[in-house]
């Protein structure tokens, strides 16, 4: 997922890469550098998404070459999209791209599977995003600050990753502003806990003490 602040952009990714009901890598890193202020995530295949980034990657450093400075993050957007429109057929590739730019600061892209380009103020994708749409809906707000952002990207995906079997590992998150880019990583036992963690088995679970119990 990718999620818009007032000056720049969070991106996140569980680590978990599957095939079929085997995990492959517990500790993949989702998030993709492709240039010094524009990230990727990437669901789908992994060859194939790994195969569309390493392109765009390219093309972004011809871009600097030839024009001096950084490729907007609009301008790498419409690359994955050419990439997975006009290749549809043989790929498995959603792409969400977040990043930072001097013409309009932070900004998200979403390119579902298929190809399309939508800008949006955040952005899911992946197999355990149909899980936490209406958390997401319910819970996202304008103007939140970067600590803010963090904490509901952290939350969106522990939620997602609780949920779906696809999803797993730990989180990897990354900061984008004009200044930095600043990387952070949850591991798998310092995930945040909603009601899944704090079940209790026996009697205390419904308030009871074992005096109040009736067997029939």
């Amino acid at each position: 997922m990718a999620v818009q602040f007032d000056g720049g952009v969070v991106i996140g990714a569980d680590t978990r890469t599957t095939t079929g009901a085997y995990i492959a890598n517990r500790v993949t890193d989702k998030l993709t550098h492709i240039h010094d202020r524009i990230y990727c995530c990437r669901s789908g295949s992994a060859a194939d998404t790994q195969a569309v980034a390493d392109i765009v990657h390219q093309h972004a450093q011809v871009y600097t070459a030839i024009y001096g400075h950084a490729p907007p993050v609009a301008t790498v957007a419409a690359l994955f999209e050419k990439m997975c429109y006009e290749n549809k057929d043989q790929l498995s590739a959603g792409i969400i791209v977040g990043g930072w730019d001097p013409e309009v600061g932070g900004s998200v892209y979403n390119i579902p599977l298929g190809g399309g380009i939508f800008r949006q103020p955040w952005a899911i994708g992946g197999s355990g995003s149909t899980y936490v749409y209406g958390y997401c809906d319910a819970t996202y707000q304008e103007g939140w600050n970067e600590e803010q952002t963090l904490q509901f990207v952290k939350n969106t995906l522990a939620l997602a990753m609780s949920r779906d079997g696809s999803s797993g590992g730990c989180i990897r998150m990354c900061v984008i502003t004009k200044d930095k880019v600043e990387r952070h990583f949850i591991p798998g036992n310092e995930l945040p806990r909603f009601w899944e963690g704090k079940e209790v088995t026996g009697v205390e679970a419904v308030g009871l003490n074992a005096a109040d119990m009736v067997i029939a």
